[in-house]
């Protein structure tokens, strides 16, 4: 069974996470020590709320380095929601700058819309190479967020083809990153019924695969 870490860094959400990798099989720890989140066969790093609390909540338990170490051995981490966002270079938030982790490049932006947040159910356009999205590509996801990383710009990190999906929404936002070990979603797989466990199920079934 693959042992699974949710990381606590202060970030709600987290019993969802739990419940829903549990039904997909994992075996599912809530953690915010630094060496169980290392030592752990895939990190999960949730998200919700604003990039300058959550950024500080990563920092407070030391989990960048957590995070580049595991990505460094090509360990599983996926980010959810602003889980995602703080994988980016950095982020403006209701005129917040704020400093992120770095592991992509590029910016978190507000979203262009008429009404926002973008909340509730929407497709998405999946990258070619997808594994996590096998068997999803007409699948609806649950999002709520204002802010996303808007664009992919090439990584000079990439050591692979990079998995890119997109959501039209508000002139185009990332839905989804796959590089390498390195994985996340701006939508909430956990409350995504069916086809967020069935994305999980992916995630959980590539690291078994490894």
């Amino acid at each position: 069974m693959i042992d699974v870490v949710v990381l606590d860094y202060g970030s709600g959400n987290l019993r969802s996470a739990q419940r829903a990798l549990a039904k997909v099989g994992a075996s599912v720890e809530i953690s915010s020590d630094p060496g169980r989140a290392l030592a752990c066969d895939a990190l999960v790093v949730p998200g919700v709320g604003a990039l300058a609390a959550c950024m500080a909540g990563i920092r407070r338990v030391g989990a960048g380095s957590v995070i580049d170490q595991r990505r460094a051995q090509g360990l599983p981490v996926l980010g959810i929601c602003v889980g995602m966002q703080v994988m980016f270079e950095r982020g403006d938030e209701h005129g917040v700058q704020t400093e992120c982790l770095g592991q992509w490049p590029g910016a978190i932006e507000r979203l262009v819309a008429p009404v926002l947040p973008h909340m509730g159910w929407d497709t998405v356009q999946v990258g070619a190479d997808s594994k996590l999205f096998a068997g999803l590509e007409d699948a609806y996801f649950t999002f709520v967020h204002s802010y996303a990383a808007r664009r992919w710009t090439r990584n000079d990190r990439e050591a692979s083809p990079v998995a890119v999906t997109t959501c039209e929404f508000g002139g185009g936002f990332l839905a989804a990153v796959e590089d390498g070990p390195l994985c996340a979603t701006q939508f909430h797989p956990e409350k995504s019924g069916d086809a967020g466990l069935a994305l999980l199920e992916n995630w959980i079934g590539s690291i078994k695969d490894r």
